[in-house]
């Protein structure tokens, strides 16, 4: 906790981010909000389900003092893992696929994390993990989980990653906003986000609209065929068939943005906004602007930006 104004750890420092009104790029009617997530510690929003998850895994007793964490990551939650795991005081392996942007795996080890990195599957380009890829690197976190006997910090199934956006980032969202988000969308990953802020949302006000935005060619969740497996969208869009966590009733839609529209939103952000940020930030921004031109004409929506740009510099998103 922090003493006066002084914090007594950077886990202090996990949330409270702004929420930013994009006027620059959208001067239409309504408005979009995104909340910056890419502002906290380790770069994005991830840092939140970090710390929930440790936190909520010491008070049930599920990890030790100097019991070693394993998970698997794209890289953000790894971060966030790595830093709430130094504070702590526990070993951290990171297990990620080679796919993944280079930044990422530098930064962990520069935080102290071992990172195990995964050969994608034979054909699969750099910079483009596809849910085959996922799979590769999900099995070896489960041989380095049972061979150190660690505990799993599984983003995928844990409750405390939905737990998180919807103690912390929904409810800041709303608050920040003085109640007046109408709309939310979100890229899903692991569905996290989207789950805890719609949930949170629409506990708040049942009538507010939630959208899951997934890549074009890869959108199984709303039931599509997967065509384009390698889409360009770092962190997300891996074809799961379904998520845990991500309640049904909570979801009155489902968009498809293509990798182009994506690309040009994030760009968008940085020259126009002064925000520089992830391809997940600019699927949500291009999905904000078709549902106030189609559906949600004149409405408050709002979406979050997950990763800063610093983490995309050896990917082609800054060509």
């Amino acid at each position: 906790m922090a003493v006066g104004s002084v914090s007594t750890s950077v886990l202090d420092a996990i949330g409270g981010t702004p929420l930013v009104r994009l006027d620059r790029i959208w001067n239409g009617d309504g408005e979009i909000l995104a909340k910056l997530e890419y502002l906290n510690p380790g770069g994005s929003k991830k840092d939140r389900i970090a710390l929930q998850m440790i936190e909520e895994a010491e008070a049930d007793g599920s990890l030790s003092p100097g019991r070693t964490v394993v998970e698997l990551t794209s890289g953000n939650t790894g971060t966030g893992l790595a830093i709430v795991c130094a504070v702590k005081g526990y070993p951290f392996v990171a297990v990620m696929s080679r796919g993944n942007s280079e930044e990422r795996a530098l930064m962990m080890r520069a935080l102290g994390a071992e990172v195990v990195l995964v050969d994608q599957k034979e054909g699969s380009a750099h910079g483009h993990v596809s849910g085959e890829d996922l799979a590769l690197v999900e099995e070896t976190a489960q041989r380095v989980t049972s061979e150190r006997d660690a505990f799993r910090a599984d983003q995928f199934s844990l409750p405390g990653n939905a737990n998180a956006h919807q103690l912390g980032t929904g409810a800041e969202m709303w608050s920040q906003s003085g109640g007046s988000i109408q709309v939310f969308c979100d890229f899903v990953g692991t569905g996290g986000t989207f789950a805890g802020v719609a949930r949170y949302l629409k506990g708040q006000s049942p009538s507010v609209s939630c959208y899951v935005v997934e890549p074009e060619g890869a959108a199984a969740l709303a039931g599509g065929p997967v065509t384009d497996p390698g889409h360009r969208i770092q962190g997300g869009g891996y074809a799961m068939s379904e998520l845990q966590g991500v309640d049904s009733s909570t979801v009155d839609g489902m968009i498809q943005i293509s990798d182009a529209a994506a690309i040009e939103a994030s760009r968008r952000l940085a020259r126009e906004e002064g925000i520089f940020a992830g391809f997940s930030a600019g699927a949500c921004v291009a999905a904000a602007e078709r549902l106030l031109v189609t559906d949600h004409p004149g409405a408050t929506v709002a979406v979050v930006i997950a990763d800063s740009g610093m983490k995309y510099l050896s990917t082609d998103l800054w060509e």
